[in-house]
Formats: structure tokens, C-alpha cells, sequence
């Protein structure tokens, strides 16, 4: 009776540390494609690599609040440890684009993009937050006169 007990709580947690994640599939900084790519195309990639980079990021914070939550639920249930995530799939996905982003600066600037106003965005760590600055008052400017100075009288 205790051995079922073993093998079916070894069984659970196999199956449960497979729901765990998924391995990181980062990037090559280089790739085949490079040598053919004009401003255009280097843009294009930049922008689709902020876009993930944005969504691993975001990715980053739900995974992080469900190792909590599973950390926190695995004091009472210990098998719920079993599905915390620790291979930092995002943080190595995001390094991978960040290089990716800076090699993509490079060539473009290697190819002189910024000279035709094509040149690509820099890379975005993180998602971008919008400050709460409030614009500052300008003064007013001194009226000018739309007449014309009064003649002189002889």
C-alpha cells in the first residue's frame, strides 16, 4: 500500500513539473538573412522585436505571480512546488533580443539607414511606462503692435 502511494505521488509530480514552462528558445544574434536586409527589412525586425520583447516582459510578471501563488498554496499541498517555474525562460529570450536589437543597429547603421530617415528604434527592456508629467506653463508673450509707427510731423 505505501509503494502505490510513492509511485502515484512521483507520477503527480512529473506530471505537474511538465506544466512548469517552457525552455528557452532564444534568439541567434546572427542570422542568415542579414546580408540581404535593407532599411526597410531592418526596421520592420526591430519593430517586431520590441513588440516581443513587450510580451516577453509582460509574460515575465504573470509567471512570476504564479510561482507565488504556487509557492504560497505549496505549503499546504507540497506537490504544487512541483510547478514553479525556475529556467527564466523570459530573461533569456529577452537578453537574446536585446543583442539581436543591438546587431540590427549596427548593420543599419553599417548601411547608412539613418541618412534616408528609415533608421530603426532602440530596444525596449521593458514596457514602456508614460510619465505623469504635467506641461509647464508658458508665459505669455508681449503684444505687438500690427500698426504702423505714427509718422513724423514736420
Amino acid at each position: 500500500m505505501n509503494y502505490f502511494k510513492v509511485v502515484a505521488l512521483c507520477a503527480l509530480a512529473a506530471a505537474v513539473s511538465g506544466c512548469a514552462g517552457r525552455a528557452p528558445a532564444p534568439v541567434s544574434v546572427v542570422q542568415p538573412q542579414d546580408r540581404y536586409m535593407d532599411c526597410a527589412a531592418i526596421t520592420i525586425e526591430v519593430q517586431t522585436n520590441n513588440a516581443k520583447v513587450q510580451q516577453l516582459a509582460s509574460d515575465k510578471g504573470l509567471k512570476v505571480a504564479q510561482n507565488v501563488a504556487a509557492g504560497v498554496a505549496g505549503l499546504v499541498v507540497p506537490v504544487l512546488w512541483f510547478g514553479m517555474d525556475f529556467q527564466g525562460t523570459a530573461d533569456t529570450e529577452i537578453q537574446a533580443l536585446q543583442a539581436r536589437q543591438q546587431y540590427l543597429g549596427a548593420l543599419a547603421e553599417q548601411r547608412h539607414c539613418g541618412d534616408n530617415n528609415a533608421e530603426p528604434d532602440k530596444v525596449i527592456a521593458e514596457s514602456p511606462k508614460k510619465p505623469k508629467v504635467k506641461p509647464k506653463a508658458t508665459p505669455p508673450a508681449p503684444a505687438v503692435s500690427a500698426a504702423p509707427p505714427p509718422a513724423e510731423q514736420k
